[in-house]
């Protein structure tokens, strides 16, 4: 069964950077896009970045400039590079295995979660 592990998260304040990780156990991640999604209290979990299986990356508007996803295809990782963090940054994050080479925003084409990582930006 796959498993997502994710690492990186902590506190820090507005402005600063993290990188996020995620390892992926198994032997689909080469032929699958996957994405980073986050959550707060309350409300649905919200999409900020997906990368296909050949390397294309897309990211929500509100992350566009300031987060760049990447996968190490030979490490089964995929990565969240988090700069100009802002508070309204702060969520759980998680990411997630797509169920193919592409996918789309929508939570719904994707098919394995990791448990996620906590990322509080202070002001």
């Amino acid at each position: 069964q796959v498993q997502l592990v994710e690492s990186g998260g902590g506190s820090v304040q507005a402005g600063d950077s993290l990188t996020l990780a995620c390892t992926v156990s198994g032997r689909s991640f080469n032929s699958r896009a996957m994405g980073w999604f986050r959550q707060t209290p309350g409300n649905e979990r919200e999409y900020v970045a997906r990368i296909t299986w050949n390397d294309i990356p897309s990211y929500a508007d509100v992350v566009k400039g300031r987060f760049t996803i990447s996968r190490d295809n030979a490490k089964n990782t995929v990565y969240l590079q988090m700069s100009s963090l802002k508070p309204e940054d702060t969520a759980i994050y998680y990411c997630a295995r797509a169920s193919g080479q592409y996918a789309s925003y929508q939570a719904v084409s994707y098919d394995a979660w990791g448990q996620g990582t906590q990322v509080t930006v202070y002001s």
